[in-house]
């Protein structure tokens, strides 16, 4: 099965997708972070983020690869080949390079290359997955069988992507937050390819007011209610 999680940033789409594909035994796909990875070597490369036919060719090669889900909800990303690969699962989660992505993601040729690869990869897992993005249930699966719109008030997702950052050391303030918060979010609604956009059919879920446990609880039993837990293979997690 299918379950796309979209919404804008700070919603707490990565932390809920996470724990979802963790309770179901599913694989858990980062769209975003692809979008991380591109922005992170084209900054690395000094290659202009208006300049959308390198970085969509970059979007293209660039090896990326990320490691299975920890017991504590990681999920390590590299980009590279072989033993030369780099190890950026950090790195990629900086405000310079949040930014940098929202600002490649608004190319349509970047869009598109990496869109292929990303339904590519989702129509390859075996038992199931979760993907969580901005378009991953309008444009990457359309067909996905469960599709959660993740939103939350402007000041609960400034003060929760605040909150992630310090906890990596980083020394920002909320209004910082809300002030890129609120130009990411006209950008990627207002974007020409792949809009962030509620799809038709997708499960509207404010999170204002509820934690971690309780919105996966929520999409479980969703879940559970479109294909039945036997047949879907429901964990006991």
């Amino acid at each position: 099965m299918i379950v796309t999680i979209d919404g804008p940033a700070g919603a707490g789409k990565s932390s809920v997708a996470r724990k979802l594909a963790q309770a179901l035994g599913y694989t858990y796909l980062d769209t975003g972070a692809m979008y991380r990875a591109v922005a992170w070597m084209a900054l690395r490369q000094n290659i202009a983020l208006s300049d959308a036919e390198t970085l969509a060719e970059l979007a293209r090669t660039l090896p990326i690869r990320f490691g299975p889900l920890s017991p504590d909800g990681i999920q390590q990303v590299w980009i590279g080949e072989g033993d030369d690969a780099e190890e950026v699962t950090n790195a990629i989660r900086t405000p310079e390079v949040s930014q940098a992505a929202s600002i490649i993601s608004t190319h349509s040729p970047v869009r598109k290359a990496l869109v292929k690869r990303q339904r590519q990869m989702a129509l390859a897992a075996e038992n199931g997955v979760v993907l969580e993005g901005r378009d991953t249930g309008t444009v990457v699966v359309p067909e996905a069988e469960l599709k959660i719109f993740l939103t939350a008030s402007p000041q609960e997702r400034a003060r929760r992507r605040a909150a992630e950052l310090r906890a990596q050391g980083l020394e920002v303030s909320e209004e910082a937050m809300l002030k890129e918060q609120e130009e990411r979010d006209v950008r990627d609604s207002q974007r020409t390819d792949s809009p962030l956009r509620r799809a038709p059919d997708a499960i509207l879920l404010n999170t204002d007011g509820l934690d971690l446990d309780a919105v996966v609880q929520q999409i479980l039993r969703l879940h559970e209610e479109r294909c039945g837990q036997s047949q879907c293979g429901v964990s006991e997690a």
